[in-house]
């Protein structure tokens, strides 16, 4: 296990911090130094907020030393994705068009986790609109594994920032992959919660529909006490469910022992790297105590990552109303493509869409209630080099088979943890995806820390 200091679990630091063996001062300068040095190349940051970290750090340990903590997170330098909303700090939300936008008011999430007594460190870089690309105009951040592969998308600057012993966590989004693909690509565990789950109030839209906002971290266990803080109802977003919030630290160690975890028949087009880490996730798991059973999946299923196009370009115009098309030469070619995708479908296609959209819902609602959970790859190709993606471009068929295993369960809802699970030749992590029932975070958490408990992928870091 590592020793670094950043490169320390949150709950380890945490535990540190509450003890008072570590102050928040001494780790947030540690992690700021480290920013400094070594993220001029990784580019993970879009806002580094030093001066403000270090007064809120000094702040979390006079409250230490008074007997006061605020919560779980008390004094833990942490980073959110740059669509989260945060008073006085610019939000850009990746695009050159909104580098000057200062929002006078926290995003919920922003908002609980300070709360909560987490030191933000700044805000993480990200595509374009939280879609495929980055901004011609913004370097994109690099894969601190090797940098000839993807970072993932959208929440790139949250997964190398996280993997690189940048900060202790962050916040990212998922509307098609963009927690998975990152959290995969960059060895880390990250969490799409089921939507309605975690208020959307403060953050920058992709398709609001489809948008989660969850953490990403080092574990299974980091993204319980995250998720603790920042889900649950909210005023400011009446889609935000008024369903009871668990102690998902407290109900890790439950395990999955009695569990039934379907493993999928006929998955398409997997490489061989996704099948192994996909076969040695259900071997372990199977040790740890699961039934894993062989189950079919919805006939609907391959349709949706071609129907999320559609749905989430529709919702984009939506979004970007405002400024496209009157200020279209100001975006990228692939966000401005989205954009064009949606504005031109017609009312009979979106409701089509949706029609498919519900039905594909209701069967994987029925196929998890015969099982507990759901073991899948999180793509078919376990990772993507730069090469790869710059030949296949923006090709429909590719992007759909990039889609394939994420789209749907953004389409119907359902929470999935994404855990490291194995790694390439190359030296890049490859991982996979604990799908669950709706607002079952608990059990997927659960699971995802007893694979982690029998297995040591999490603990692996970049060779930095």
């Amino acid at each position: 296990m590592p020793t670094d200091l950043h490169y320390l679990s949150l709950d380890d630091v945490a535990r540190r911090l509450k003890a008072r063996t570590l102050s928040s001062v001494e780790v947030t300068r540690a992690m700021l130094d480290r920013v400094a040095k070594i993220d001029g190349n990784l580019k993970s940051y879009a806002t580094v907020t030093s001066e403000r970290a270090l007064a809120d750090a000094a702040a979390r340990d006079a409250e230490s030393a008074s007997g006061r903590l605020r919560g779980p997170l008390h004094g833990v330098p942490v980073a959110v994705k740059d669509l989260c909303n945060t008073a006085g700090v610019p939000t850009a939300a990746g695009m050159a068009i909104h580098r000057r936008n200062i929002p006078d008011r926290d995003a919920t999430v922003v908002a609980r986790l300070k709360a909560a007594g987490a030191v933000i460190l700044g805000k993480l870089q990200m595509t374009e609109g939280a879609f495929g690309a980055h901004h011609p105009t913004i370097p994109a951040p690099i894969n601190p594994w090797n940098a000839a592969y993807w970072t993932g998308v959208s929440s790139s600057g949250s997964g190398v920032a996280t993997a690189a012993g940048l900060c202790y966590a962050s916040l990212g989004s998922d509307t098609g992959g963009s927690i998975r693909f990152p959290s995969t690509m960059n060895g880390l565990s990250g969490l799409k919660p089921t939507w309605g789950r975690v208020s959307r109030a403060g953050v920058f839209p992709l398709a609001e529909s489809l948008d989660h906002i969850g953490p990403m971290a080092r574990s299974a266990l980091d993204c319980a006490w995250i998720m603790a803080v920042i889900a649950g109802a909210d005023p400011d977003d009446p889609t935000a469910a008024p369903v009871a919030v668990p102690n998902y630290a407290a109900a890790i160690d439950a395990g999955v022992r009695g569990k039934r975890i379907g493993l999928p028949t006929g998955l398409a087009d997997l490489d061989s790297d996704s099948e192994r880490t996909l076969a040695e996730a259900t071997a372990t798991l199977r040790r740890s105590g699961a039934e894993i059973v062989k189950v079919a999946l919805p006939p609907m299923f391959n349709q949706a990552g071609y129907d999320w196009i559609g749905l989430c370009g529709v919702e984009t115009a939506l979004a970007h109303q405002a400024t496209y098309p009157s200020r279209a030469s100001d975006y990228g070619p692939v966000l401005a493509g989205l954009i064009e995708t949606g504005r031109g479908m017609t009312a009979v296609d979106y409701a089509r869409l949706q029609t498919r959209r519900a039905s594909l819902t209701g069967a994987l609602n029925g196929l998890l209630a015969t099982i507990d959970l759901l073991l899948m790859p999180v793509t078919g190709t376990a990772v993507w080099s730069l090469e790869h993606l710059a030949a296949t471009g923006r090709d429909p068929e590719a992007v759909a088979a990039r889609l394939r295993y994420t789209a749907p369960f953004d389409l119907s809802s359902h929470p999935t943890l994404t855990l490291p699970g194995g790694m390439t030749s190359d030296g890049v992590p490859t991982g996979f995806q604990i799908v669950g029932r709706a607002f079952d975070e608990s059990t997927i958490l659960a699971a995802g820390h007893a694979f982690q408990q029998a297995s040591e992928w999490h603990l692996k870091r970049p060779p930095l």
